[in-house]
């Protein structure tokens, strides 16, 4: 780890990271490499060893910030004072996530190989961030739907968290895609992030 002050460690860190979701707008994670991520930063590819050992770290970074997006929209969410409905709060949950394209579209890769290839420090780093977001719809859940029992609003969210994970492949399709489906003979319903989310949440909730 390279030796400065803790400021300027995590200025650097969220540097590499910056770089990493620039380059993740127009490429895969495949397609990223360290040298491309040097390739606009202020450093080499050998400094970014200082702060982070595989790509794999940087992406879990990636990760951790969007989860950290999305808990901030979530607690905004929770600190209002208003009576929620299901249907407004399935409606406000879908929203937040709307923003969230890049967590749906991570949500959607193979997490066991990034957390594979990183170290213990970074992975527990992540679950925090990722716990905070369980923690949030839980309490939000207890808030605002008061009939649901403790056992249902577990079971709600141990739903809800694992189909997150299908949410943008089902939102967004490729030509390549779009071609081979028609080839099939399948036919596929397109449908926003907020239209697929607030269907879950609504089922989810009048349950």
């Amino acid at each position: 780890m390279f030796k400065g002050t803790p400021e300027l460690i995590e200025r650097r860190r969220e540097e590499i990271v910056d770089a990493c979701e620039k380059l993740y707008q127009t490429k895969s994670f495949w397609d990223i490499t360290l040298k491309d991520i040097s390739s606009i930063t202020s450093f080499s590819r050998p400094t970014i060893y200082n702060y982070f050992q595989t790509k794999e770290e940087i992406f879990l970074a990636l990760f951790k910030r969007e989860y950290l997006r999305w808990n901030a929209d979530l607690a905004t969410i929770l600190e209002n004072d208003s009576r929620l409905s299901k249907k407004d709060l399935a409606d406000q949950i879908a929203k937040s996530l709307a923003k969230r394209e890049q967590l749906l579209k991570l949500l959607s890769m193979n997490i066991y190989d990034m957390e594979t290839n990183s170290r213990v420090e970074q992975l527990a780093s992540f679950k925090k961030a990722y716990g905070q977001a369980l923690a949030l719809v839980s309490e939000l859940l207890e808030k605002f739907c008061p009939d649901m029992s403790g056992a249902d609003r577990h079971q709600a969210v141990y739903i809800f968290f694992p189909f997150l994970c299908g949410v943008y492949p089902y939102t967004q399709v490729t030509d390549k895609q779009a071609e081979a489906m028609k080839a099939a003979g399948l036919h596929f319903l397109s449908q926003s992030i907020y239209e697929i989310v607030n269907n879950c949440l609504v089922h989810l909730l009048e349950a």
